[in-house]
C-alpha cells in the first residue's frame, strides 16, 4: 500500500457521505471566512473615522490683544478652532452645549467630547502679559463607548493641540521679530545721534587742546614776567640808592656822572626789553582772555548735548562745568593784571629812558646836574615803588598760571576720554545693529512660520503596507492557517491505524498522515491568497514566494498538530487550541513582540507563528528576502521535528495494537 493510496483512501473516507462532504467543505472554508471577514472588517478603519460622533463644546468669550504696532484687537481662538474642526473630515464633529456633551458622552451619543473653555483665548494671549498661563483643551472620554475611541480621542486632541500651538506660536514669533525690527529702527536713530555726539566731542577736544596750549604759554610768560619784574625792581632800588648817594656826594659828581650815565643806559635798555616782553605777554594774555567766553560757551554746549543724549550723567556734567567757570575767570583776572603790569612796564621803560637821557645830559653838563640830582633821586624812588608793585603782581600771576595750565590739561584729558567714549558708543551701536535679525515683512512672516513649526517629519519607508488591512494580513493569514489545519484534524485521522497494523511501516504511514491535511491546507492557503489579492485587492510584492511560504506554513502547522494528535490523542487536539491562543498573543501580529512581558516574549521565539508572520510580511511588502528564507528554515525545522515525533509515535504504535485501534471513527 503506497502513500498515494493511503491519501486517496483517507480522502475517499472524508467524502463518502453527504454529511462528510458538507463537513469537509465547511471546515475548508473556516480559514477563508476567518481571514476574509477579519481583513475585510479591518480594511480601512482609520478611513471611516469620519463617522465617529464627537461632541465639540466652545465656550470661549474671546480676548483683547496688543499687536506689534501698538494697536489693540479682539480675537476669539475658540471660534477659529471650531471653524477649522468643522471643515475637517477626520471625525464627525457635532456642536453641543456643555450639558448636551455631558449627557451625550454618557449615553453613547458622542464617543468623546472636546471642550474649549471660557478663558481659552485669554490664556493663549497671556504670554504677552506679565502673568502668562497655559491654555488647556478639555477632553472627556468614556471607555464604555469604546476603548479604542479613547485612544483615537487622545490622537485627535494632540492634533488639535499641535495645530493651536503652531498658530499661536507663529503669531508670537511674528510679534517678536516685529519688535526686533522696531529696535533696529530705534538703533539707527541712536547711531545718528551717537555720530553727532562723536563729531561734537572731537571739536571740543580740539578746542581744549588749543586752550591747554595757550594756558601753558601764559604760564611760561608769567614766569618770565615775574623774573624780569624782580630784576627791574632790584635795578630800580639800586638806581634810587645811587642817586641818593649822588646827591650826598656832589663833590665827586663829574666822575660819578659818567658811571651813572653808563648804569642808566643799561637800566634803560633792560627796561625797554622788559617792556617789549611785557607787551608780547599782554597781547597773548588778551587773546586768551578774549577766547575764554567762546570756549566756555562751546564746552558748555557740548556738555549739555552729551547730557541730553544721556552719554554722561548730570553729576559728570556739573563737575565739568564747575571746573570750567573758575578756570575761565582765572584767565580773565590774570589778563587784567598782565595788562596793568604792561602799562607799568611801559611807564618804567619810559622813565628809565628819561633817567638815561638825564644822566647823559648830567654827564655833559655836570655844573647843572646837581640841581637835577634831587629830581632824579625822587624819580628813582618812584620807579622803585612801581617795580615793587610790578614784582608783586607778576609773582601773583606766576602763582596762578600753573593752576590754569594744570586745569586746562585736565580739561583736555577729560574731553579726550569723552571723545573716545562717544566714538566707541557709535561703533558699538553700529555693531549691535548689524547683529540684529532685521528682515522685511515677508521674511519675518516666513521666519515666524519656521519658528512656530521648526521641524517637519520626512517619512521614508523601506517597505509599506498598502492599507491598514494589508498591515494586519500577515497575522490573520498565519492565524487562519492554524485554525484551518486545526479544524481539519477534527475529521481527519492523524494516522491510519489499520495501515500501521497491516503494513508496520511507520515512515510511509506518517508521510500519508501529513499529506492529507497538507494538501487540504495548501488548498485553503490558495483560497485565502485569492481572497487577499483578488477580493480585497491587496498588493503583494512577491506573489509566488508568498503563496509558497503560506503553503509551507500550513504544512508545518499540520505536522505540529499531527504530532500532538499522534502522541496525546484528543488531549493533543486540545493542546493545538491552547497553542493557537498562545500564538495569538505572542506572534507580534498587532503590536511589536518587544512590548510583550518577558515570558511571552520568550514564547515568541519558541513558537512557529511569529516566524510565519514575519516571513509573510517580508514577501508581501517586498522586504528582506534573506530574512524570509531564515523564516522558511525555522518553519522547516519545526516541520521536520514534528514529523520525527510523529514517526516515533507511529513506530511505537506498530508494537502494540488493540481491537479499539481497529474500530473506524470519524475523529482519529
Amino acid at each position: 500500500m503506497t502513500i498515494v493510496t493511503l491519501v486517496r483512501t483517507e480522502l475517499r473516507r472524508l467524502t463518502s457521505s453527504r454529511m462528510g462532504i458538507l463537513a469537509l467543505v465547511a471546515l475548508m472554508c473556516v480559514p477563508i471566512i476567518y481571514a476574509g471577514l477579519y481583513l475585510w472588517g479591518n480594511n480601512d478603519p482609520y478611513g471611516n473615522l469620519k463617522d465617529v460622533p464627537v461632541g465639540l463644546v466652545v465656550e470661549d468669550t474671546g480676548a483683547t490683544q496688543t499687536d506689534s504696532d501698538g494697536t489693540t484687537s479682539t480675537v476669539n481662538y475658540g471660534d477659529e478652532v471650531r471653524d477649522e474642526l468643522l471643515k475637517d473630515n477626520s471625525v464627525k464633529w457635532i456642536e453641543a452645549t456643555a450639558a448636551e456633551a455631558k449627557t451625550g458622552v454618557s449615553d453613547g451619543t458622542f464617543d468623546f467630547v472636546l471642550t474649549l473653555g471660557k478663558d481659552f483665548s485669554t490664556d493663549l494671549t497671556s504670554p504677552t502679559t506679565a502673568s502668562p498661563k497655559q491654555a488647556s483643551v478639555e477632553l472627556t472620554t468614556n471607555d464604555t463607548n469604546s476603548f479604542l475611541a479613547t485612544t483615537i480621542a487622545g490622537n485627535v486632541a494632540e492634533k488639535v493641540r499641535s495645530s493651536i500651538a503652531e498658530k499661536v506660536g507663529k503669531e508670537a514669533a511674528l510679534q517678536f521679530l516685529d519688535g526686533f525690527a522696531d529696535v533696529g529702527t530705534s538703533l539707527e536713530t541712536a547711531i545718528d545721534g551717537a555720530n553727532q555726539l562723536a563729531d561734537g566731542t572731537t571739536t571740543a577736544a580740539n578746542g581744549s587742546a588749543q586752550l591747554a596750549a595757550g594756558a601753558a604759554s601764559a604760564n611760561d610768560g608769567a614766569q618770565q614776567l615775574a623774573t624780569g619784574a624782580s630784576q627791574a625792581n632790584t635795578g630800580a632800588y639800586d638806581l634810587s640808592s645811587g642817586l641818593q648817594q649822588l646827591a650826598n656826594a656832589t663833590s665827586t659828581l663829574p666822575s660819578d656822572t659818567a658811571a651813572l650815565n653808563t648804569g642808566a643806559q643799561k637800566v634803560a635798555a633792560g627796561n625797554a626789553e622788559l617792556a617789549t616782553s611785557g607787551a608780547e605777554l599782554a597781547a597773548k594774555a588778551n587773546t586768551i582772555a578774549t577766547d575764554v567766553p567762546q570756549a566756555q560757551t562751546d564746552i558748555t554746549a557740548q556738555v549739555n548735548e552729551l547730557l541730553m543724549n544721556k552719554v554722561i550723567t548730570q553729576e559728570q556734567a556739573d563737575k565739568i562745568l564747575t571746573a570750567l567757570n573758575p578756570l575761565g575767570q582765572q584767565v580773565v583776572d590774570a589778563n587784567t593784571k598782565i595788562q596793568d603790569l604792561n602799562g607799568k612796564l611801559a611807564a618804567l621803560a619810559s622813565g628809565s629812558q628819561q633817567v638815561a637821557d638825564g644822566t647823559a645830559a648830567l654827564a655833559a653838563s655836570a655844573p647843572t646836574l646837581a640841581g637835577g640830582i634831587s629830581d632824579a633821586s625822587t624819580g628813582a624812588s618812584a620807579l622803585a615803588a612801581g617795580t615793587q608793585q610790578l614784582a608783586d603782581g607778576s609773582a601773583t600771576l606766576a602763582a596762578g598760571t600753573p593752576a590754569l595750565a594744570s586745569g586746562a590739561a585736565d580739561l583736555q584729558t577729560g574731553i579726550l576720554k569723552l571723545d573716545d567714549g562717544a566714538h566707541k558708543l557709535a561703533t558699538g551701536l553700529s555693531d549691535g545693529l548689524g547683529k540684529l535679525p532685521i528682515e522685511t515683512a515677508a521674511q519675518r512672516e516666513k521666519s515666524a512660520s519656521i519658528i512656530s513649526d521648526p521641524a517637519a517629519i520626512d517619512t521614508s519607508a523601506v517597505t509599506k503596507a498598502s492599507a491598514y488591512g494589508a498591515g494586519m494580513a500577515p497575522f490573520f493569514i498565519s492565524l487562519a492557517a492554524w485554525i484551518g489545519i486545526y479544524a481539519l484534524f477534527l475529521i481527519i485521522k492523524p494516522l491510519s491505524k489499520r495501515a500501521l497494523t497491516a503494513l508496520r511501516k511507520p515512515v510511509r504511514v506518517t508521510a500519508a498522515g501529513l499529506m492529507t491535511p497538507g494538501i487540504l491546507g495548501a488548498v485553503q492557503m490558495i483560497a485565502v491568497f485569492g481572497i487577499v489579492t483578488l477580493a480585497l485587492g491587496y498588493s503583494v510584492a512577491n506573489p509566488l514566494g508568498m503563496l509558497g511560504f503560506m503553503i509551507v506554513t500550513s504544512v508545518t502547522y499540520a505536522a505540529i498538530i499531527l504530532a500532538l494528535n499522534v502522541w496525546l490523542g484528543s488531549v493533543g487536539q486540545f493542546l493545538g487550541l491552547v497553542l493557537m491562543v498562545l500564538q495569538l498573543v505572542t506572534a507580534g501580529g498587532t503590536f511589536p513582540w518587544q512590548t510583550l512581558p518577558g515570558p511571552l516574549a520568550a514564547l515568541h521565539h519558541a513558537l512557529p507563528m511569529g516566524y510565519a508572520v514575519d516571513g509573510i510580511r517580508q514577501l508581501m511588502y517586498g522586504g528582506n528576502l534573506a530574512l524570509a528564507w531564515a523564516d522558511v528554515a525555522v518553519l522547516l525545522a519545526f516541520l521536520l521535528g514534528a514529523l520525527a515525533l510523529s514517526w516515533l509515535g507511529a513506530r511505537r504504535m506498530t508494537r502494540t495494537r488493540t481491537l479499539r485501534d481497529l474500530r473506524p471513527s470519524l475523529i482519529g
